[in-house]
């Protein structure tokens, strides 16, 4: 990302936020590797961990997207002990209704504890 960071920089926009969200493994899965974290903010811009989009599984035989939403909390909480900056996560109330990406949604009534945890562990790293 060093390249698209001084790019981006180079024209005269100093706002640069850089996003993690896995990394392809085989045709039907993302991996975290949270080392993209530092060596990423080493470019001089903050991280965000994409808690959701990570866990995505793409092309899927039943030609939709599949998801592992029971993952977000480990990929939140790991990135926050990893130093991330911010984080990303897609809610929704009722995520098998939702309109776009709900098999990799978190409930909503399950974020504020999340919240909460991921908290408490930025609150023990400083």
């Amino acid at each position: 990302m060093k390249f698209a960071v001084e790019k981006i920089n180079n024209a005269g926009n100093n706002k640069v936020l850089l996003t993690e969200r896995g990394n392809s493994f085989g045709y039907t899965d993302l991996v975290v590797d949270y080392r993209n974290i530092p060596w990423m903010q080493a470019h001089g811009a903050p991280v965000v961990m994409d808690c959701t989009h990570s866990l995505q599984q793409p092309n899927q035989s039943s030609g939709v997207t599949g998801g592992n939403p029971t993952m977000i909390g480990t990929i939140a909480k790991a990135a926050i002990a990893s130093g991330v900056d911010g984080i990303f996560i897609e809610t929704h109330p009722n995520p098998a209704i939702a309109k776009s990406d709900g098999a990799n949604m978190l409930p909503l009534n399950q974020l504020e504890n999340l919240l909460e945890q991921m908290v408490k562990i930025r609150q023990a790293l400083l």
